[in-house]
């Protein structure tokens, strides 16, 4: 939203953003939707033909499929009322009425022919010599023999069981039986072959010389694997260079949804025979008995197919009839084509966007200038102009007026500059006295408190150390004495007899650390070059019975290459006081690091990282004030006060940085030369 009211306000403020719109809005919004709309018009168009296509060589299917039924039906039809027939009839003789059969199947393409008696039962089969009437079983359950028996020839579409093939010829249950293959997009099913056959069933009445039916003539051919059916109809359907380079026609037979017939191949040329046909077509055709004429996934790849129901003599859909070719040529085809009108819509747009800001710049160019001029004038070009137009219009002038304009501004501005110049220079002058004096107030001022500082704690120190230290030598000599003296009677109270002497070294510690701290060049030592990196190992080694029993694991990264200026023991006193502060700050464990390196070409640098509570937001700007702790009822308040200035003195600085919660590091920065403070000296 905010975009777009940006946008919407960008609009409304620029004359050249709506002189473009209004000259580019025909082109890249109108013209797209024109185009949108021919491409999807087109691509219907073009899928109706596809379709038209393939439901007419679905009719051209259907009727080929008609006729070869209705051929079978005929030539039964033509057989019953032939004159041969009859007179084998009338000789009563089964062995030529037999051959005659034998050699009408043959010329028929019958896969079977059978003479059935009147009340169901066949006499003579053209297949079985030995044949006993009743054997095949009652032929009457047919509805085209039962129509027959009446008088009336019929041909349909029949479904016969493996049984029932097994009783008119081995070899059609053998021919029929087909092996199931997995299909992608087909119905689940547990069965793994079909062994049912389709057969274009006819029967024709056999009547006597006066028209009495004495026996009905009863043949069909089976079309489970009836390749040349199939190839022939596909033939007559896809002639040679009927389909777009490489597309090609197939047409199939379904028993149900398995393809018994069909040209659609598989891997090496292999027909797709036992493959399914997908469960989306399966339901509109069998299960609803439409046409299907559309796009189908068939065995591998997408065709444009149509489908269509067969029925059997009962009415009930038996199987389905199909056509189709191969999408992709098409579907190729109708991009190619697409594509070439969007590139000739994008060459037209783009020819005519080429005119049109042409002739728009020359509207525009004069505002787009005066527009350029004003950004370069605020954002400081002062001598920014629009300059030499060649137009003459209302717009022209305005640049021409503009420019005069601006030079009228510039003389003003530059007279205003001259002033505010002698200003500004008498302003600075001002200003860096006002801020060296406030810079030697301040110096003047810390060092005075430093030194009161100092001073008062020197006194009191020197005061303090005096009264404490006689009244401690006393203390101590006492303790010793009483240990001499009791001696092993002493034992029970040894505990409180150390814990005595503890704390009088605590005191003597303190004040120690006091008179260091109001006198540090009293306490001073040589400097010398120390290598840090064996310091950080023998501070170490110092500290190790503070290290919590193995609690706290501690890092080096130890890559110091330079040395520092200072007083070795000194350093140590400072590394030793950082080491104990991080140690106590992780009571219950964690992760010492000591890492040190190269500071630019001044020196080295030092630092100390815990992983502990870390030092608080409001504390750490007084973490070096003396005095100031946060151990409440161990610490001085001296360590780090005491270790800043060590480390000031000769030039150097201790820096802290922490996150409450985090852990804190302290950065020591030394010199290589060092450069004593003016308080050292």
């Amino acid at each position: 939203m905010q975009l777009l009211g940006s946008l919407k306000s960008r609009f409304h403020a620029s004359v050249r953003l709506k002189l473009l719109s209004m000259v580019l809005l025909p082109l890249f919004v109108v013209l797209p939707i024109l185009i949108g709309l021919v491409l999807y018009w087109g691509s219907m168009a073009y899928d109706r033909l596809l379709i038209f296509k393939v439901g007419s060589d679905l009719v051209i299917a259907n009727r080929y499929f008609h006729e070869v039924v209705q051929s079978v039906g005929s030539n039964i039809e033509n057989l019953a009322q032939s004159r041969r027939l009859d007179d084998a009839l009338a000789a009563q003789d089964k062995q030529l009425l037999r051959k005659l059969l034998i050699d009408a199947k043959t010329a028929g393409g019958f896969d079977f022919l059978d003479f059935v008696a009147s009340d169901g039962n066949v006499l003579i089969s053209a297949a079985d010599t030995e044949s006993i009437p009743g054997t095949r079983g009652n032929r009457l359950t047919w509805l085209v023999v039962e129509s027959a028996v009446h008088g009336q020839a019929k041909t349909a579409i029949d479904l016969y069981s493996e049984e029932q093939l097994g009783a008119i010829d081995i070899t059609l249950r053998e021919r029929a039986h087909i092996q199931l293959l997995a299909t992608k997009n087909a119905a689940p099913t547990e069965s793994t072959s079909e062994s049912r056959g389709m057969l274009v069933h006819a029967a024709a009445p056999v009547l006597d010389r006066e028209g009495k039916v004495t026996g009905v003539l009863e043949g069909g051919q089976l079309l489970n694997r009836n390749l040349d059916f199939v190839d022939n109809m596909n033939n007559i359907i896809y002639r040679e260079d009927s389909l777009p380079q490489g597309s090609h026609g197939t047409a199939t037979l379904f028993l149900d949804d398995v393809r018994i017939a069909t040209n659609v191949r598989l891997f090496h040329g292999t027909r797709a025979l036992g493959t399914r046909v997908s469960k989306e077509v399966s339901d509109k055709v069998l299960g609803q008995g439409a046409t299907w004429r559309d796009r189908a996934f068939v065995v591998d790849d997408w065709y444009v197919s149509g489908y269509e129901p067969i029925l059997d003599s009962r009415g009930h859909r038996v199987g389905m009839l199909y056509v189709g070719f191969l999408e992709a040529p098409f579907r190729e085809a109708k991009v190619i084509g697409l594509a070439a009108i969007v590139l000739l819509f994008v060459m037209i747009s783009l020819a005519g966007a080429v005119w049109s800001l042409n002739w728009a710049r020359r509207i525009f160019q004069p505002l787009e200038r005066m527009n350029q001029t004003m950004s370069e004038v605020e954002a400081g070009i002062a001598n920014a102009r629009v300059g030499r137009l060649e137009s003459r219009d209302e717009i022209g002038a305005l640049a021409r007026h503009f420019d005069e304009l601006l030079d009228a501004l510039q003389r003003r501005n530059r007279e205003l500059e001259n002033y505010a110049g002698a200003l500004d220079v008498k302003v600075a002058e001002r200003t860096a006295e006002l801020e060296a004096a406030n810079r030697s107030l301040m110096d003047a001022q810390k060092q005075l408190v430093m030194s009161e500082k100092l001073a008062a704690i020197g006194q009191l120190t020197a005061g303090v150390a005096h009264e404490i230290n006689n009244p401690i030598a006393v203390i101590q000599g006492n303790l010793d004495l009483a240990r001499h003296v009791l001696g092993a009677a002493a034992e029970p109270i040894m505990g409180e007899l150390r814990l005595m002497d503890a704390q009088v070294n605590r005191i003597r510690t303190i004040v120690a650390k006091l008179l260091q701290f109001a006198r540090p060049a009293d306490f001073a030592g040589y400097v010398e070059a120390v290598e840090v990196n064996s310091l950080v190992a023998d501070c170490l080694l110092l500290v190790r019975h503070e290290l919590k029993g193995g609690a706290i694991e501690v890092t080096q990264q130890l890559a110091a290459t330079r040395s520092a200026g200072i007083n070795r023991n000194e350093l140590q006193q400072v590394m030793i006081n950082l080491l104990v502060n991080a140690i106590q700050a992780m009571p219950n464990g964690g992760v010492l690091t000591i890492a040190t390196g190269d500071w630019e070409d001044k020196g080295v640098v030092i630092h100390v990282r815990d992983t502990g509570h870390g030092v608080a937001a409001e504390d750490a700007g007084r973490v070096f004030n003396a005095f100031f702790t946060t151990k409440k009822q161990h610490g001085t308040g001296l360590g780090l006060s005491i270790s800043y200035a060590l480390v000031e003195r000769y030039g150097g600085q201790i820096t802290l940085e922490s996150e409450y919660g985090q852990g804190a590091t302290f950065t020591v920065w030394l010199m290589t030369e060092p450069q004593y403070s003016a308080d050292a000296a």
